[in-house]
């Protein structure tokens, strides 16, 4: 049984602006390698970022670009099961692949929280965070480290099979199934989520200037297992943010939910803002 776990670090909230790789490799339950690889990436650090894993446009000076990297992060992964928290990392590593034109990594992807949501049923609908699955099985860590985060991933996922006697392979299985019933659906901005999909248990919110009506970003939000709330809230956990906003402001002027996210994650919320794109990315699986 081997498996590789990946996490990645951004430096705003395009996930193509990775700055931090942490990649950890397991075998028969034991951890065989660990790497962390620094990346300039050639974009605009967002102090909201810098304060949550304290790296700098100083700390990734004449580091290598993402490009230049890519070569030690795919000789790891390549043909290997590959595991990530959430959809979120392995859509920043396509997403980077495209935007800087290197090759597509040739990988199986497992999403450990999808394995946790199917392993302990207390976790199904709320609670299958990172940090909150860390703290339930014991497993300490320093957040928002990728390399860190990369090894809680993966101990996360010999924990659910140690737990559940259900091996690596039939797990690929296990998270296509679903957790309960399906989502619904309405013409109104609110919805409800679902139980299957790259954002189940997402509760998203839109905010700018959107390249679709709040209305399809609405219905594929929702199609891809997420609720959506017309505004941001204490149970928010995803923010989009239009490109057209990002692109424009670099980060120095935002919405009024923007804002309210940012204050909300600051005091320990588990929101995410990402930009359109790659929303779109995410949607598409």
């Amino acid at each position: 049984m081997r498996f590789v776990a990946i996490d990645f670090e951004t430096a705003n909230s395009r996930l193509t602006s990775i700055c931090q790789a942490g990649l950890v490799g397991f075998e028969d339950g034991q951890e065989i390698f660990s790497k962390t690889v620094l990346i300039d990436p050639r974009d605009y650090f967002d102090p909201r970022h810098v304060s949550i894993h304290g790296i700098t446009e100083r700390d990734v000076a004449g580091q290598p670009i993402f490009a230049e990297a890519f070569a030690s992060i795919e000789e790891l992964i390549t043909d290997e099961i590959t595991v990530s928290h959430t959809a979120f990392d392995r859509t920043a590593l396509i997403q980077s692949c495209t935007h800087h034109g290197t090759r597509n990594v040739s990988c199986r992807w497992l999403d450990s929280a999808r394995v946790a949501r199917r392993a302990w049923p207390q976790f199904a609908k709320s609670g299958y965070g990172l940090a909150n699955l860390a703290k339930e099985f014991g497993i300490v860590f320093r957040h928002h480290d990728a390399v860190e985060d990369a090894r809680a991933s993966g101990r996360i996922l010999l924990a659910a099979i140690e737990q559940t006697s259900i091996g690596l392979d039939e797990w690929f299985a296990r998270v296509e199934r679903s957790t309960s019933g399906a989502a619904s659906y309405s013409e109104r901005i609110k919805l409800e989520g679902g139980d299957e999909g790259p954002l189940a248990g997402e509760v998203c919110v839109f905010t700018g200037e959107l390249g679709i009506s709040r209305s399809e970003a609405a219905a594929l939000a929702n199609k891809a297992g997420s609720a959506v709330d017309p505004g941001v809230t204490k149970r928010t956990t995803l923010v989009v943010v239009g490109d057209q906003d990002l692109e424009r402001l670099a980060g120095k002027t935002k919405s009024g939910k923007h804002l309210k996210a940012e204050e909300l994650a600051a005091k320990g919320f588990p929101i995410r803002i990402i930009q359109e794109r790659d929303f779109m990315a995410l949607v598409a699986g």
